[in-house]
């Protein structure tokens, strides 16, 4: 069996197609991992119910999960109440970065993260976008908390238009990661996957050398380059390619499947 004692998975994309559905393969490659003893650790960009969601059709029950884009972490526990608990959360003031993004795309759709609630939206979302409860508040609601996340998105835009925004409005104290479609995440300042997964490392007692990484989006950029074995999906845009140290199939192909099999080779 290889050296890897904790694996991190990014969901949609890489363990979940795009209709949020695993594989019997990948599934059955996650639980072979699990019971070798070997820390699977989801780490996505999804809210947390939305990540419990993921972590269900997983096969997961016991496990750490990083979620919000590193925002949040959380411990999968079925004997505590509400399936997990809250191990740390990293806020920051929305308002800033939102009213400087509201005036550059006046017609974008706003959502807050309500910490394992759901949401609070400017408007209505294209449907099944946001886990969790969807609340509809004036825009002035939103900013008025810290919160983990903000989502800002634009049916009628491209990704390459809001690939510059954040240049273009100087967003210097939060970061930010640009989805598949017109979707902007906002997440505290520093604050990555690698960062919560460095906590989770150090936690459960794993040494650097002894980790591994699989993702296929912007957001998993520091996450490959802080694995030990970083690797990119396929299908992942070649600047995540580039950053990984190899590179297996794409989600039509189970490309993740190979990957896991391959710690327990």
């Amino acid at each position: 069996m290889s050296r890897i004692r904790l694996v991190a998975l990014d969901v949609d994309g890489t363990l979940l197609d795009y209709d949020g559905a695993v594989s019997i393969p990948a599934r059955d490659a996650v639980a072979a991992l699990v019971a070798a003893g070997i820390h699977v650790v989801l780490a996505t960009g999804r809210s947390l119910p939305a990540a419990v969601e993921a972590a269900d059709i997983v096969g997961l029950t016991d496990a750490w999960m990083v979620c919000s884009n590193g925002a949040v972490v959380a411990r999968l526990d079925p004997e505590l109440d509400g399936g997990y608990e809250l191990v740390s959360v990293t806020t920051f003031d929305p308002a800033p970065a939102v009213r400087a993004i509201a005036l550059e795309m006046p017609h974008a759709l706003f959502a807050v993260e309500k910490l394992g609630v759901g949401f609070l939206v400017s408007g209505d979302f294209p449907v099944g976008e946001l886990a969790g409860e969807v609340e509809v508040v004036p825009f002035d609601d939103l900013l008025a908390s810290p919160v983990t996340r903000v989502v800002i998105r634009s049916p009628k835009s491209t990704p390459e238009e809001f690939g510059g925004l954040g240049e273009r409005v100087g967003l210097h104290e939060v970061s930010y990661a640009v989805g598949w479609s017109a979707w902007l995440d906002l997440t505290p300042g520093g604050v990555s996957k690698a960062s919560a997964l460095e906590e989770v490392r150090r936690r459960l007692g794993v040494e650097p050398f002894e980790t591994m990484a699989v993702g296929d989006g912007g957001n998993d950029a520091e996450m490959l380059a802080w694995a030990a074995r970083g690797v990119a999906m396929g299908h992942a845009p070649a600047a995540l390619r580039a950053v990984a140290d190899e590179v297996t199939g794409t989600i039509d192909d189970d490309g993740v499947v190979a990957v896991l099999r391959s710690v327990l080779a």
